[in-house]
């Protein structure tokens, strides 16, 4: 099984959902106002293992996406 990091970013004001492979990708989507914290803030605030950040306009946090390989045979 294949695990892949993924960044799961809620705006709480507008009530959105984002999904990105790296920190650097959500602040090519998003601003740092829209985020409420600045990329170096979010590099240094420990995503890594599962960390959640939380700040006035988001909810920031790292998880794991699990994928299978391609061998349907065996379902």
């Amino acid at each position: 099984m294949k695990q892949t990091k993924v960044i799961h970013v809620h705006l709480c004001g507008q009530r959105r959902d984002y999904y990105f492979g790296s920190i650097a990708a959500i602040y090519r989507h998003l601003t740092p106002e829209e985020v409420g914290c600045s990329y170096a803030y979010l590099r240094g605030a420990g995503l890594s293992g599962g960390g959640t950040v939380t700040t006035k306009t988001a909810i920031i946090r790292q998880s794991v996406l699990l994928t299978s390989r391609k061998d349907y045979n065996r379902i």
